[in-house]
C-alpha cells in the first residue's frame, strides 16, 4: 500500500533520510522473510487448490487496483490485501509473503512506479504480515482447528488485523513524513478514515475466505462479486466526492476544495516557518472580472459561460505547477500560490495573471476585452486561516477596484468592514434611536423608504433650555435647573431595550474593545469618567474632529465618554457614571461661522456633527460616515441633523439672531426623494423661513444618479431652500450639470484653499473656480481658510465667503452666541498688520 505522492521523485534535501529509512525497512523485511521463503520451497506441492486460487486472484486483481480520483498522498486500494491476509491465516507467513511480493510487482508495473517504490511496498507488506503472523502465533494453536471457529480464533484474527494495519499505516506515514516534511499528526489524520474503511474492509473479509476455502475451493471466486460491488461503490462515492469539489462549468476546484487546500497549505507553511525553512509564505489571490455582467446582459449567459471557460484556461496556463486555481462562483476566481519568500513574488504572479487576461477573447467573431482586479493576502502576515485570508483578499480586491487599479495588497486601512465597524454601527443606531420624544410624550412614528424607524423631532418649547447650554457650578455640584436635569429627564423618558442579548454577545466576542470592557467589569456600554476640555482641537483644520454628514465626510466626527452632561462654567465637562452606564453617548451639533470676505459680516454657519462615544474616544470621521452611508442608519442620522439644525434656527430667531445654516445630506437621502418632504415638514413645524436653510451636496452624490438627485434638488429649490455644491473641484461633475442645477452656491474644497498661499497651481485653480462660479451667478464659499495671506488672496480673487479656523473653529450653539457678541467685523483692506479678524486683541477667534 502506498500513501505517498504518485510522482516518483523525492524533494531535494530529503533523499538521504528517506532512502535510509526505505533501506532499513527493506533489511528488516528480508530478515523476517528469508527463513519462511526458503522453507517454502519444500511446501509448494503440499499447498491445496484453494491456495492457488487465492494466489491467482490476488495477482489478477492487483493488475487493476482502484486509485481514488483526486486523492493526494493517500493509498490506492489493492484487492490482493484480502487474499494475502487470508493465505496468512490459512497457510502461514511464507506463502503470504511470496504471493504479496508477486502482486506488488504486478501493480507497480501497471501504475508505473519507480523500482524503489515497488521495493518499499513489498517490504512494508512483509513487515505488516510478519506482525500479524506473530499475533496469531500467540494463540492456543492452529486457527480453525477442527473446522470450527472458536472465540480464541476470533481474538487472534482481530489482533492480527490490528497489528497488520498499525504496522503498515505507520510505515507509510513515516515515509511520507520523511519524504515531504509533513508533520506527523496532520499526515496520519488526513488519510486515516479512508484507510480504515477501505483496507479494514478487505482485511475483515479474509476470515470469510478462509472459511470458504475449508469448505470448497470453488467458493473462493464467489468473493469477486462483493469485491466488484465494493469496488464500484467506492469509485462512485469517490467520483461524487470529487464532483463536490469541482466547479461543473470550468472543471476547476470550487470554494470547498479551495478551503481544504488553503487549510492544508497553512499547516505545511506553518511547519516550514517553525523550522526556519525558506518559502514559508502562502499567497491567496482573489480575482474579480470587470464588465462580466455587461457580457451576460448584452450577449446572453451562454456566451458568458464560454468566456468563463476561456478565462479559466488562461488562468491555469498563467500560474505555476504547484499553484491552485479555483472558481468561487460568478466571475470570481481564487489562486493559491505556495512557498513564497515575500510579497513581491505574489505580485509577480498577479502580474502574470493580468498579462494573461490582457489579450481580448474572441467569441463568435467578437473580441471581448477581459480584465479584472486582483486582491492579495499573504500568510501569515495578513491572516493564519482560510476565513481571514479570504476576507482580507476580498478587501484588497475591492480596494484595487476603487482605485481603478489591477492589483492591490491587503492593507488594514482599507478594511472598512471590520467587527469594530459593525459594533460602531450598532452603537450609532442606539444613540439615534434614543433621541428626543415628541411633545407631550407622543412619539411621532416616521419611517424611511427602507423601513428604518426615523427619530421624531421636538417642537420648540419656551421652558426647554438649549441642548448645549452651559450650567452654572456651585461648589462642584450641578445646578438643578440646568441642562443636566433636562438630560436626566430625557434619558428617563427613553428606555433603552437590549432584548437581543445574542447580538450583544456576538459583537462583544468580535470586538476587542468590548471584550476588554467586559473583562474589566464595565459592561458593553460603560466608559470612563470625563473631566476636562470637551472639545477636540487638533493642530490644523485638516485634522479637526468635525464632520459633515456627507458621503465624502470632509469634516470630522468626534466622540468621547458616555453621558457627557455638558460644559461647566470653567469649560470642563462632567459625566455622571452611575446614570450613564450603558448609554451610547450624546450626539450634538457644532456650528462654524461663514464670513463675507468683503464686509467681514457673519452671513451663515455650517452645521457639523459631533458624537462622543463611551469607549472609542474620537471616532475616525471617514470611518463613521462611510459605515453609516452603507446602511439605513444614514437616514436616521440625517433626520437627527435636520431636526437639530431647524430647531436651533428657530431658537436663534427667537433670540433675535438671523443666520443662515447649511447642512449636508447623503446620497441615500437624495435618491429616495424624501429629504424635501422632511425638511418642508420641519420648517413648517418650527416656523423657520426656507431661505434660512441651505442644503449642501457633494459632486460624488450628484454623479451617482444625476436624474434622481436632480429631482430631489429641484423639489428643495421650489420650497425655497438654498442648494450648495460642496467639495467643488474634487469630483467629476461637468459644466452641463452646473448649468442645469438650481444652485445658489459652490464651496471650493479645502484641499485647494489650504495650499493656495504656497502653491501657484492651487492658487490658479481656486481663481479659475471663483471666476467660473461668478460667471454662472453663484456665490463662492472657500473652506479651509487658516491664515491671513489666504484670506487676502481670496478677497483679491473675488471670493464671496470664507470659512475656516482663521475666523473661528466649530463650536456649540451657545458658544456661538457668545462668540458673536464679541466678534467685530474686519475687512481685508482694514486689517493692516493684524493677524486676523479676531475680536478683542485675540489672534484667532475660537470656540
Amino acid at each position: 500500500m502506498e500513501t505517498g505522492d504518485p510522482r516518483n521523485s523525492v524533494p531535494p534535501g530529503r533523499s538521504g533520510p528517506f532512502f535510509g529509512f526505505v533501506g532499513a525497512i527493506g533489511v528488516v523485511a528480508l530478515a523476517v522473510s528469508a527463513g519462511p521463503l526458503v522453507a517454502l520451497a519444500d511446501r509448494w506441492s503440499e499447498l491445496p487448490a484453494a491456495f492457488w486460487t487465492m494466489a491467482a486472484l490476488a495477482v489478477a486483481c492487483d493488475a487493476r487496483p482502484f486509485v481514488p480520483p483526486g486523492r493526494r498522498q493517500t493509498s490506492a486500494v489493492f484487492p490482493s490485501t484480502c487474499f494475502t491476509f487470508a493465505i496468512l491465516l490459512g497457510w502461514g507467513f511464507g506463502p503470504a509473503v511470496a504471493v504479496q511480493a508477486v502482486a506488488v510487482a504486478v501493480s507497480g508495473w501497471r501504475l508505473g512506479y519507480a523500482p524503489w517504490r515497488t521495493g518499499f511496498n513489498a517490504a512494508q507488506y512483509a513487515c505488516a504480515l510478519a506482525a500479524a503472523y506473530a499475533v496469531t502465533r500467540l494463540g492456543p494453536g492452529e486457527l480453525f482447528d477442527g473446522g470450527r471457529l472458536h472465540w480464541t480464533d476470533v481474538a487472534a484474527v482481530g489482533g492480527a488485523t490490528v497489528a497488520w494495519f498499525v504496522v503498515n499505516y505507520g510505515l507509510v506515514s513515516s515515509a511520507v513524513r520523511l519524504r515531504f516534511g509533513d508533520r506527523w499528526w496532520p499526515s496520519v489524520r488526513s488519510g486515516l478514515a479512508y484507510e480504515l474503511l477501505a483496507t479494514g474492509s478487505l482485511l475483515l473479509l479474509a476470515p470469510v475466505l478462509v472459511a470458504a476455502a475449508r469448505a470448497s475451493a470453488a467458493l473462493i471466486p464467489l468473493v469477486l462479486v462483493p469485491l466488484f460491488a465494493v469496488y464500484r461503490m467506492a469509485r462512485l462515492s469517490a467520483e461524487r466526492e470529487q464532483l463536490a469539489d469541482v466547479d461543473p462549468l470550468t472543471g476547476l476546484p470550487n470554494r470547498k476544495a479551495l478551503l481544504t487546500e488553503v487549510a492544508e497549505q497553512v499547516h505545511l507553511h506553518g511547519d516550514r516557518a517553525a523550522r526556519g525553512a525558506p518559502g514559508a509564505h502562502l499567497a491567496l489571490l482573489l480575482l474579480d472580472l470587470d464588465r462580466f455582467k455587461h457580457v451576460n446582459d448584452a450577449l446572453g449567459h451562454a456566451v458568458g459561460d464560454r468566456l468563463l471557460v476561456e478565462v479559466s484556461a488562461r488562468l491555469t496556463g498563467a500560474v505555476g505547477a504547484g499553484d491552485m486555481v479555483a472558481r468561487l462562483g460568478g466571475d470570481e476566481f481564487a489562486i493559491v500560490v505556495p512557498r513564497l519568500t515575500d510579497i513581491d513574488q505574489a505580485r509577480e504572479r498577479a502580474d502574470r495573471v493580468v498579462a494573461a487576461l490582457a489579450e481580448p477573447v474572441p467569441l463568435d467573431g467578437l473580441p471581448l476585452d477581459v480584465g479584472g482586479a486582483i486582491g492579495i493576502a499573504l500568510y501569515p502576515d495578513h491572516g493564519e486561516d482560510f476565513a481571514t485570508l479570504m476576507r482580507h483578499a476580498d478587501v484588497a480586491m475591492y480596494d484595487a477596484k476603487h482605485r481603478n487599479d489591477t492589483v492591490a495588497v491587503y492593507a488594514p486601512e482599507s478594511d472598512h468592514n471590520s467587527a469594530e465597524r459593525l459594533s460602531l454601527l450598532a452603537d450609532l443606531r442606539r444613540v439615534l434611536e434614543s433621541g428626543p420624544s415628541a411633545q407631550g410624550g407622543e412619539t411621532v412614528g416616521v419611517r424611511g423608504g427602507d423601513g428604518a424607524a426615523l427619530t421624531p423631532a421636538l417642537p420648540v418649547r419656551a421652558d426647554r433650555p438649549a441642548r448645549n447650554q452651559r450650567p452654572a457650578r456651585d461648589g462642584g455640584r450641578r445646578s438643578g435647573d440646568g441642562p443636566n436635569r433636562w438630560l436626566r429627564r430625557r434619558r428617563e423618558r427613553v428606555e433603552e431595550r437590549h432584548d437581543d442579548d445574542l447580538i450583544e454577545r456576538i459583537l462583544t466576542g468580535a470586538d476587542p474593545i468590548r471584550r476588554r470592557a467586559a473583562r474589566a467589569g464595565t459592561g458593553p456600554g460603560a466608559g470612563p469618567l470625563v473631566v476636562g476640555d470637551a472639545e477636540f482641537a487638533p493642530e490644523t483644520e485638516t485634522e479637526t474632529a468635525d464632520a459633515d454628514v456627507t458621503q465624502d465626510a470632509e469634516a470630522a466626527v468626534s466622540t468621547g465618554a458616555p453621558g457627557v452632561i455638558g460644559p461647566t462654567a470653567d469649560g470642563s465637562t462632567v459625566a455622571g457614571p452611575d446614570e450613564q452606564a450603558g448609554h451610547p453617548g450624546e450626539i450634538t451639533m457644532y456650528y462654524q461661522p461663514q464670513i463675507a470676505i468683503a464686509t467681514g459680516e457673519v452671513v451663515g454657519v455650517e452645521a457639523l456633527l459631533r458624537w462622543r462615544h463611551p469607549r472609542r474616544g474620537m471616532v475616525d470621521p471617514g470611518e463613521l460616515i462611510q459605515v453609516a452611508e452603507q446602511s439605513a442608519v444614514m437616514r436616521l442620522l440625517t433626520r437627527r441633523v435636520v431636526d437639530d439644525v431647524v430647531e436651533q434656527l428657530a431658537k436663534w430667531s427667537a433670540a433675535g439672531l438671523t443666520l443662515r445654516a447649511a447642512l449636508n445630506v447623503s446620497v441615500r437621502d437624495l435618491h429616495t426623494g424624501e429629504i424635501a418632504d422632511q425638511i418642508a415638514d420641519r420648517l413648517a413645524r418650527y416656523g423657520v423661513p426656507p431661505e434660512r436653510l441651505q442644503v449642501e451636496i457633494t459632486e460624488g452624490a450628484l454623479m451617482a444618479d444625476p436624474r434622481r438627485v436632480l429631482a430631489s434638488i429641484t423639489q428643495l429649490h421650489r420650497i425655497g431652500v438654498g442648494i450648495a455644491l460642496d467639495d467643488f473641484g474634487t469630483g467629476y461633475s461637468s459644466l452641463q450639470h452646473l448649468r442645469r442645477l438650481p444652485l445658489s452656491e459652490v464651496k471650493v474644497d479645502r484641499s485647494f484653499v489650504l495650499g493656495m498661499a504656497e502653491d501657484p497651481d492651487d492658487a490658479a485653480i481656486v481663481r479659475s473656480m471663483i471666476e467660473l462660479a461668478g460667471a454662472l451667478g453663484l456665490r463662492v464659499v472657500a473652506e479651509g481658510v487658516e491664515d491671513e495671506r489666504t484670506w487676502r488672496m481670496l478677497h483679491a480673487a473675488g471670493c464671496d465667503v470664507a470659512q475656516g479656523w482663521f475666523h473661528a473653529r466649530p463650536m456649540p450653539a451657545e458658544d456661538l452666541v457668545a462668540w458673536l457678541s464679541r466678534y467685530r467685523p474686519v475687512r481685508p483692506a482694514e486689517a493692516g498688520s493684524r493677524s486676523g479678524p479676531a475680536p478683542e486683541g485675540e489672534s484667532k477667534a475660537s470656540s
